[in-house]
């Protein structure tokens, strides 16, 4: 293998669960493998799981990558490490720039495309429809911007602003009306926020999982990272982070997208056995340069 390094990235990805007694476990759903395209590509990917499981790989109708792990066996413990290296097409010191969209407000999307806009337009928390308004109320209004994408930037910014983070290892999400009555939430939550307002004001938006390359998982101390992807006329799909308050990057590498948060959890499945079993769970994201020992042996 002959890329320059520096275009070669190794993402280790290690999720613990601990029980207090055996238990055994059901058909467990993956989406941890790098979405592939113009920009990147998969060079390898090992997933190592214990106990012992069988594998079988699908696309879901999102066209995410979607694992099946049959577990076999009792055990206290669940141990799945997901270590893939992806190799990025562009220099990362001198990362692409995108073409701005010009879009004014309401976004006039192509006919063509009406049939699956919708099921990006359509909220998921209907329920809490009037109390996101009323927040949406305080907001600048889109049309008072350039663009489309000029107000999304400003959102982006907005929730960074005015919503706490707080780190959250326990699964799924806040709807939005937890999160803006908390003030605080976990970058599922912003996201989430975010795409649920950008829907109620007619702007396609989705959710989107991955990891974030920073000093953090540098230093291995990362963990998984979630932001919203907003569906642009002519240009297409582009993300933004409202954890960190801008427009996502290269430093952004999506495993999985979806219309709804829960399409993409990088680990669902269901145990069987006492009710008070469950003790913990860790995760944890490393970023590093793979070796040329790890490339060249087997999977």
């Amino acid at each position: 293998m002959s890329h320059p390094p520096d275009h070669l990235l190794r993402i280790q990805h290690r999720t613990v669960y601990q029980y207090a007694f055996p238990v055994r476990f059901g058909t467990h759903r993956l989406v941890m493998r790098p979405r592939e395209g113009h920009d990147l590509r998969v060079e390898k990917h090992v997933l190592s799981i214990s106990p012992e499981a069988g594998l079988s790989w699908t696309r879901d109708i999102f066209g995410n990558s979607v694992a099946w792990a049959k577990i076999e066996g009792e055990s206290t413990e669940l141990e799945v490490v997901s270590d893939v290296v992806v190799r990025r097409f562009f220099d990362p010191e001198s990362p692409p720039t995108y073409e701005r969209s010009p879009s004014p407000y309401p976004p006039e999307y192509d006919p063509i495309e009406h049939g699956i806009i919708l099921g990006y337009l359509t909220p998921v928390y209907e329920e809490e429809t009037a109390a996101l308004n009323q927040w949406i109320a305080t907001l600048p209004k889109p049309s008072e911007f350039s663009s489309i994408e000029a107000f999304v930037i400003r959102l982006t910014e907005i929730i960074k602003e005015s919503i706490q983070y707080q780190r959250r290892e326990t699964k799924g999400v806040q709807t939005p009306g937890s999160t803006l009555a908390l003030k605080s939430g976990s970058c599922r939550d912003y996201a989430t926020l975010m795409m649920e307002a950008l829907r109620h004001l007619g702007i396609a938006a989705r959710f989107a999982s991955g990891y974030l390359d920073c000093p953090a998982t540098r230093a291995a101390r990362g963990s998984t990272h979630a932001w919203t992807e907003v569906y642009f006329p002519r240009l297409g799909w582009r993300g933004f982070d409202p954890t960190a308050g801008r427009a996502c990057d290269h430093r952004h590498i999506v495993t999985g997208t979806s219309h709804h948060p829960r399409g993409v959890m990088p680990l669902s499945g269901q145990f069987s056995g006492p009710a008070n079993a469950f003790s913990s769970m860790t995760i944890g994201v490393e970023f590093s340069t793979p070796t040329e020992e790890f490339l060249e042996c087997g999977d």
